[in-house]
């Protein structure tokens, strides 16, 4: 009897451990701020790809200008990576979209 009682509180206490492990972190509590324009495109997609709200990609983000559909913006081209018109689901997070 006293080996099940153990035995169940180790399972129990490796299920609670689990369970921690499996949570999906926060964008913005995970990133640190990226200072000017994007270079690193693998991990800008992989940051769109976690679907952040505007207010993340800002803090993500804070030198490039995030477009939101309804935006009005110049359509001048630039080439630096510095304007992202952005994507988004009917929830408000980003899902996509371009460098113009």
């Amino acid at each position: 009897m006293r080996r099940i009682v153990l035995l169940s509180g180790l399972l129990l206490g490796a299920c609670v451990q689990l369970s921690a492990c499996a949570q999906t972190m926060n964008p913005s509590e995970a990133a640190v701020p990226v200072p000017g324009k994007v270079s690193d495109l693998d991990a800008f997609g992989r940051f769109i790809a976690s679907r952040p709200t505007p207010e993340q990609f800002r803090a993500r983000y804070p030198d490039v200008k995030l477009v939101l559909p309804g935006d009005i913006a110049t359509k001048e081209f630039r080439h630096d990576n510095s304007r992202y018109f952005a994507d988004t689901d009917s929830e408000g997070r980003i899902t996509g979209g371009r460098f113009m």
